[in-house]
């Protein structure tokens, strides 16, 4: 239980308060494109802003510390290795999908293939929005929240913080959901960083941190083949497939980049949201390590060296995910603690809010649209706030039960990498290589579904264990879905000419843009600034190697 103090109390109340009414006043639902998409209209700061504040939930944070507490840095390989797959996509991807004028990512291939693979992308991922990432974001702020006020029922907490993301962003639309992540955003750097502060503090300062975990693997990026977390292959050939899939193919994502002003703008506030995520590894990842070298649990002998999480809890009792709310109640005073609970309450609804407006555009543009053709836009903003409604009503029923399957939650991003692959590898096949059609993409699709569903019935219905890491099987199963997409393209018709024109890279467009960016003055350079960003990666990778 935390030691919460009036003033804590207070704090907490009045964010909750002004967010609300913040998004409610910065909502726009006038028609389709201000309601789905805040008018296209965003600045590269609110662009990478509300970026960060999406990409970060409430179990995010506590996931982050409890596996740097377990096992050290590791787990910052994905965001470092994310930051370069950013920068990826910002160059080759985003111009595309914004000079496009889609409303979604599934849009985007039936716009290059056809609507087979437009609707399977929709439906997979509407179903995965609501049944995994909503429900589980309730369930872990509730879990939170339960810890400050104990005994109060679980369902009438998840009820509580659904209405609260709930009431401006169906009524508001992204507008809202982006003009409260730009808030939201602010609080979780500060209230993060703040945490950090007071926890190297309460170790001794930086040099005593470095000494006592300089030896062994504890700062260390490079891990082993038969590491548990990261083996070092599964860093480079696993880990971005599935930052790609989260940055350049996830609408919860992607949405906010759609809503930019211009490329450039798109392109800056993804570069903006790399730089930001440099620092997740000293403001979420160094505190739970940090923990362990203050003994939070109090527990005597416990080993040096790292030990997985079920043996922490087995043998020492200790549960790693209660790593940030101990943490939070030891080292911060009075007043601060609402602060950082304001950021773990920013970080829950920022990621609630993203995902009913990405199920709400999901199914409005992708399904709805092609039941009535004839929809007006303020039909469809009507279509899109009952979606939402009834997304967030399927979400609090679920919710409850998410407790009860904890390996589906805990192996969330193992099954995310049998299923992110053939859509990665399709949109790369998609953009890249003129002969890809829709059959072979649809084929590639299926294909790799098959696979994954084989690998999940075999790993998790009859227990049998294929002997490699999740993100040493990933490459594979976008391999296989390639070479699937690629030989049934070649045995079948080329696609038409108004599918590749608009929708395939050519180097020409880079020679376009290096001829624009001539009367760029160097600051302003998007090449320059993703260049920096990359040597920053390597700069982190070579310091943690």
């Amino acid at each position: 239980m935390l030691n919460l103090n009036i003033i804590d109390l207070v704090v907490l109340i009045l964010y909750i308060l002004f967010i609300v009414w913040w998004g409610l006043k910065k909502g726009k639902s006038s028609n389709s494109d201000d309601y789905f998409l805040a008018g296209r209209n965003l600045k590269w700061p609110m662009v990478g802003l509300s970026l960060f504040a999406a990409s970060i939930s409430s179990s995010t944070l506590m996931g982050n510390s409890g596996e740097g507490f377990i096992n050290g840095i590791a787990v910052f390989n994905y965001n470092w290795i994310s930051i370069l797959v950013m920068v990826f996509f910002a160059i080759f991807f985003l111009p595309f999908y914004i000079k496009s004028g889609i409303f979604t990512m599934p849009e985007f291939l039936e716009r290059r293939f056809d609507a087979r693979s437009r609707t399977y992308f929709s439906f997979i991922t509407i179903i995965g929005n609501i049944f995994l990432d909503a429900s589980a974001t309730l369930y872990a702020g509730a879990l939170i929240i339960n810890m400050i006020f104990p005994g109060v029922d679980m369902m009438l907490i998840i009820i509580g913080m659904a209405l609260v993301a709930g009431s401006y962003t169906i009524i508001g639309g992204l507008s809202s959901v982006i003009n409260t992540e730009v808030i939201q955003a602010f609080v979780l750097i500060i209230g993060s960083t703040l945490l950090a502060f007071f926890a190297m503090n309460s170790i001794g300062g930086w040099d005593m941190f470095m000494e006592k975990f300089n030896d062994g693997v504890w700062l260390k990026l490079t891990r082993s083949m038969d590491d548990s977390t990261v083996p070092w292959l599964g860093m480079w050939v696993g880990i971005p497939i599935l930052g790609f899939y989260f940055w350049g193919n996830n609408q919860v994502m992607v949405q906010r980049v759609l809503s930019a002003k211009s490329i450039d703008h798109g392109r800056k506030g993804v570069l903006l949201v790399g730089f930001l995520y440099l620092f997740t590894l000293f403001i979420f990842i160094f505190p739970g390590l940090i923990a362990r070298g203050i003994n939070l649990f109090d527990v005597e002998n416990l080993p040096h060296e790292v030990i997985s999480g079920i043996d922490l809890k087995t043998k020492y009792g200790i549960n790693t995910d209660e790593v940030y709310p101990r943490l939070i109640n030891k080292v911060l005073p009075v007043g601060l603690i609402g602060i950082i609970l304001s950021a773990m309450i920013s970080a829950l609804t920022s990621a609630l809010s993203a995902t009913l407006n990405s199920v709400s555009t999901l199914f409005t543009m992708d399904f709805y649209s092609k039941m009535d053709k004839k929809a007006s836009s303020k039909k469809k903003v009507k279509v899109g706030k009952i979606t939402a409604v009834v997304a967030l009503i399927i979400a609090i029923l679920w919710a409850p039960y998410i407790g009860k399957f904890d390996s589906l939650i805990a192996y969330y991003q193992e099954i995310l990498s049998y299923l992110a692959p053939p859509v990665v590898g399709t949109f790369f096949m998609g953009l890249f290589w003129k002969r890809s059609n829709a059959i072979g993409a649809f084929s590639g699709l299926m294909s790799g579904l098959f696979i994954g569903i084989i690998i999940m019935i075999a790993k998790y219905a009859l227990g049998y264990n294929l002997g490699l890491h999740f993100l040493l099987l990933a490459p594979i199963i976008l391999v296989l879905s390639v070479v699937v997409n690629a030989v049934v393209s070649l045995l079948t018709s080329p696609p038409l000419e108004i599918k590749v024109k608009d929708n395939t890279w050519t180097k020409a467009i880079w020679d376009e843009e290096t001829i624009a960016l001539k009367d760029v003055v160097w600051y302003e350079n998007f090449r320059l600034q993703a260049l920096l960003l990359v040597l920053a990666c390597f700069g982190m990778y070579a310091w943690f190697y």
